[in-house]
């Protein structure tokens, strides 16, 4: 059992020369690429591991136990021992998103619902903050449109952990789930009467790739330069430093006005881009893949509804696995953990009966 996985080892061996090499580290693009598979392979390789030790000990266990009664105790110790092994290596083992080891780029965006809806973008913004606060990682605002009540017409976040870990746990392994349509049923601070109003927002969630990661044709690129502004006109800058990019062979726009030169913004409207075009060959591939991937992958289609936020019952519900709960409070305030690991276990199983 577990033959395949022979030529992970070899794999593992090998960065860990590289990364043992001093001239490896002068590429810090390299090192973090090594770093980020190498952490990708370290729980298989420690599951292979412990696998052979428990199969030899439970070998010699039951041959121990033909002559002496007190083994076979310990053999049915081992034996559990090894079939719980067993199901973590195969759930590790099963084929996953390349992408889940990386960082992530989220852009949230009010929908229906005009200035309410703009308000729960708000929420969702600082839901994610909150979530990412308690697993130590950093949030950076890339780019926001805020309105004059405090919500947020758009508003997009760099998502970074501080250090290369397992898959289930790096940012775009976490949050991927996250993509499509949140809606919210609550009586809006606008509303007079008060009546229960539904409206929505939407959530895109994309890994960030490194520069060398995604080949870029400057001569693809229009780039157009404007003024920011912010709610109802307000901190408007005297000079042209909001960009805008256009990526003419797709179409995707994205545009960057927080930062205070026009340099700083286009850097950033990069990264944008390249997270862009990363996701949108995923989907491309995806359409062209089975229908079992596309189920996989159909959560970064914005148009899907994947949650209903209900405040009068303090209920949250997920559509796509039929979650629900009455600790909408808790969620918002960060406590997304339960949700998380049930939308991850989701997609384990589904993985693990595409492999199967």
């Amino acid at each position: 059992m577990f033959e395949s996985a022979a030529p992970l080892r070899e794999e593992f061996a090998r960065l860990e020369q590289q990364m043992a090499d001093p001239e490896t580290h002068a590429d810090q693009a390299k090192v973090r690429r090594i770093g980020r598979r190498y952490a990708e392979l370290t729980p298989i390789i420690k599951g292979l591991d412990e696998y052979h030790q428990l199969t030899d000990d439970l070998a010699a266990a039951r041959e121990l136990a033909d002559e002496d009664d007190g083994f076979a105790a310990e053999a049915e110790d081992l034996q559990a021992r090894l079939d719980t092994a067993v199901d973590r290596l195969t759930r590790l083992l099963a084929p996953r998103d390349p992408n889940d080891s990386s960082d992530a780029i989220m852009e949230i965006k009010s929908g229906e619902g005009g200035e309410e809806s703009a308000l729960f973008a708000g929420d969702l913004f600082k839901m994610y903050a909150k979530f990412a606060e308690q697993r130590g990682w950093k949030i950076e605002v890339l780019d926001s449109q805020e309105t004059d009540l405090g919500g947020y017409k758009s508003i997009t976040l760099a998502i970074k952990a501080p250090s290369a870990g397992a898959p289930d746990t790096m940012p775009y392994g976490v949050l991927k789930f996250e993509g499509g349509v949140h809606r919210v049923q609550r009586v809006p601070v606008t509303e007079s009467q008060g009546r229960v109003h539904t409206s929505a927002a939407g959530v895109l969630v994309m890994p960030e790739v490194a520069e060398t990661e995604v080949e870029i044709d400057e001569n693809d690129l229009r780039i157009d330069v404007y003024r920011s502004s912010g709610p109802g006109g307000q901190g408007v800058n005297t000079t042209d430093s909001a960009v805008r990019i256009t990526h003419l062979p797709t179409g995707i726009v994205v545009s960057c006005q927080n930062e205070r030169s026009q340099l700083q913004n286009k850097e950033q409207a990069m990264r944008m881009l390249r997270s862009r075009l990363i996701a949108r060959a995923e989907e491309e591939a995806a359409d062209a893949a089975s229908a079992a991937r596309k189920s996989q992958v159909r959560t970064v289609d914005r148009s899907e509804r994947v949650r209903t936020y209900n405040f009068p019952e303090n209920r949250i519900a997920d559509h796509r696995i039929g979650y629900k709960a009455h600790n909408l409070d808790q969620v918002l305030n960060g406590e997304l953990g339960p949700i998380v690991e049930a939308l991850q276990e989701a997609d384990t199983a589904e993985r693990l009966a595409v492999a199967g």
